[in-house]
């Protein structure tokens, strides 16, 4: 790749680059360059984690320019390799600080991302969901789990041992919240494949409704209901978030918030309260920092164009803004982390099932960009030093004033 011809940086400049890496980190690990030369970096006693291989010049520079970014194109373009492991590298790479070094260019690259993937236009909205969640359905059947196909953070209870458990318990849980029961509608906004509305209505009975603008999960969802028997009682409309048709008894908003967009927090928040009838309950699932950071062009411009990590304190005053009284705040990080490391097991064991579908899509290329998103996101929400967090906020769009309308303490939410 012509980018990485020019500017060349020697080991003895380079090491510098990798030295900051063993900051507050207790872990060796070694770089082979280019031309040859090995050093290892780290506790000297220590046996290395990973070897970082230079396998053209021009490395160092990209990386000196755009920092973690800068790494990481190297390594999705095949100019870097890594041996070992790639969780130690990504759990390096976080807990020294190394990922999150501002660089210029990358602060103006994402600002030039905003304006051309901005979801504020419906339009534009649906092609960002299209450019992530319209492959194949078989490729995410390869690793998600079976049959719901639960694209979110799972929920991981002491005796819990695979991710379809996983991810029932995360429907069970979210359920018991709402108290949802059989009488009651719901929503799900942003419904993926469906198995939320499938698991909900199998354990309550409740009516529901999904809201999904990628039509490929649309269709695959109908079907899913088909097959049960439940079109009477399950309906899944292809439409913007924004657009929900009607008002509901109950909400279930998993993993939506992520995709309004860096500059569509309040009009999301607006929607879901458009959408709950008064009295009713809602829930928010959502990837979130405590306060307003920026999120990282990495993430943005190779796995979600237009996404958005929104703020806790944010998301919390747009809330009040629109008459929805927070309830309960539940923070599920610990369990995002188990959940990403199954999926990167899953997505790796079955990586050439996942080949054979399309080589053409599905090439080495695509491979290191999902390791790493995969790897990535699993040591993030791991790391000791977290940033990012996973929130379940139940809130009321009024009335629940008195233990009748919410019980007063959480005990509910754990029984069976």
């Amino acid at each position: 790749m012509r980018r990485y011809e020019s500017g060349r940086i020697g080991a003895g400049a380079g090491a510098s680059l990798f030295e900051r890496l063993t900051r507050n980190v207790d872990t060796a690990f070694e770089v082979r360059w280019s031309d040859g030369t090995l050093r290892c970096f780290g506790p000297p006693a220590m046996a290395p984690a990973f070897r970082i291989v230079l396998r053209r010049p021009g490395v160092l520079a990209a990386a000196a320019l755009r920092g973690h970014l800068g790494l990481a194109e190297a390594y999705f373009d095949g100019a870097l390799d890594v041996e070992g492991s790639f969780n130690a590298l990504a759990r390096v790479a976080l807990e020294s600080g190394f990922e999150g070094e501002s660089r210029l260019i990358n602060r103006l690259d994402n600002h030039l991302h905003e304006l051309r993937r901005s979801n504020r236009d419906r339009g534009q909205a649906r092609d960002n969901a299209q450019a992530h969640y319209a492959l194949p359905n078989a490729f995410y059947r390869a690793w998600l789990d079976d049959p719901l196909m639960l694209y979110t953070c799972a929920y991981w209870t002491d005796d819990t041992r695979t991710l379809e458990q996983a991810q029932r318990n995360k429907c069970d849980h979210v359920c018991r919240k709402l108290r949802l029961a059989r009488g009651e509608t719901f929503v799900d906004m942003g419904c993926g494949f469906g198995g939320f509305l499938l698991r909900a209505h199998e354990l309550t009975g409740a009516r529901g409704v999904g809201v999904n603008t990628t039509a490929e999960q649309v269709r695959h969802a109908r079907a899913a209901i088909a097959q049960r028997g439940w079109a009477d009682t399950l309906t899944v409309h292809e439409a913007d978030f924004r657009d929900v048709p009607g008002q509901y008894d109950k909400l279930a908003s998993i993993g939506v918030l992520e995709h309004a967009g860096r500059d569509q927090l309040a009009a999301a928040i607006a929607a879901h309260a458009r959408a709950l009838r008064p009295r009713g309950l809602g829930l928010l699932h959502f990837i979130g920092h405590t306060g307003p950071m920026e999120t990282g062009l990495l993430i943005r411009k190779y796995v979600f164009p237009g996404g958005w990590i929104p703020a806790l304190s944010d998301v919390v005053r747009e809330m009040d803004r629109c008459g929805l009284e927070v309830l309960d705040v539940e923070n599920l990080r610990r369990h995002y982390a188990l959940t990403l490391d199954v999926w990167a097991e899953r997505f790796e064991a079955n990586w050439e099932t996942i080949r054979a579908l399309d080589p053409q899509r599905f090439d080495e290329r695509f491979r290191r960009i999902w390791r790493t998103y995969l790897v990535g996101c699993a040591e993030l929400f791991r790391t000791p030093r977290p940033d990012t967090h996973l929130f379940q906020i139940v809130f009321s769009k009024g009335g629940a004033t008195t233990p009748e309308n919410y019980p007063m303490t959480r005990e509910f939410m754990y029984r069976p």
